[in-house]
């Protein structure tokens, strides 16, 4: 079984609908191996996918790279995903099965207190982030959690684009959905997924990100922030 590092924080007929999402995303990924497979969900709802057949092996390993996984243990120095769940002036916490506190003098996002960062980089809730384990540290030595370099990267990047509005709570389709009814098709890049329910939309070169969100917020139950480029 792989425990997904993405979570279903949807309840009733729109946590239905995310789980329908999910079966073709992992179809995507696996279906063309010999396996079979059946989704959950746990009590902390992170989905989880049981594998069996001649390629369960290949298949588990496909679904931990595309979209992460959650661990029962973890090693200082190794790379590991977790759902962004607060912030506060001490870090981040992220949730990777268990709370993972990431100081703030280790984010490495420039300078700011963490809810500047939060607002700078467009986070929202349950965004899936890659992080490095430092050991619980309760003597003191050891090196503290930190963001990866590549997560550092990944939102480095968005703030040299042209700007995004990132949003959680609703599915790939219903964000695209959403931006056309709300006439502004011509506007966006594309929609990019970054977690089951956590989409980035990529706005054109001279598209107003506040302005996109100030269109299309009305018509979602969700928490969206504007990438602001630099």
């Amino acid at each position: 079984m792989v425990v997904l590092a993405t979570k279903v924080s949807v309840h009733a007929g729109a946590r239905e609908r995310a789980l329908d999402g999910l079966r073709s995303l992992v179809e995507n990924a696996i279906g063309d191996l010999d396996a079979s497979y059946e989704i959950g969900v746990r009590h902390d709802d992170f989905p989880t996918v049981t594998v069996e057949g001649e390629d369960a092996v290949a298949a588990r390993n496909v679904l931990r790279e595309e979209f992460g996984e959650i661990t029962e243990e973890f090693e200082p120095g190794e790379t590991y995903v977790g759902t962004l769940e607060s912030w506060d002036d001490e870090g981040f916490v992220l949730d990777a099965g268990r709370p993972i506190r990431v100081p703030a003098s280790e984010l490495g996002l420039g300078q700011g207190r963490p809810a500047q960062l939060v607002e700078r980089f467009g986070l929202v809730q349950h965004l899936p982030m890659e992080f490095v384990y430092g050991g619980e540290r309760t003597d003191g030595d050891g090196e503290p959690t930190r963001l990866s370099d590549a997560e550092r990267d990944r939102l480095f990047e968005w703030t040299r684009g042209s700007g995004r509005v990132n949003v959680n709570s609703a599915t790939r389709g219903r964000v695209r959905a959403t931006v056309n009814r709300a006439g502004h098709a011509e506007d966006i890049v594309t929609v990019e997924r970054l977690g089951l329910l956590e989409q980035s939309i990529v706005c054109r070169e001279g598209t107003d990100p506040p302005g996109l969100l100030a269109a299309i917020g009305p018509h979602l139950s969700s928490e969206l922030r504007c990438v602001i480029p630099q």
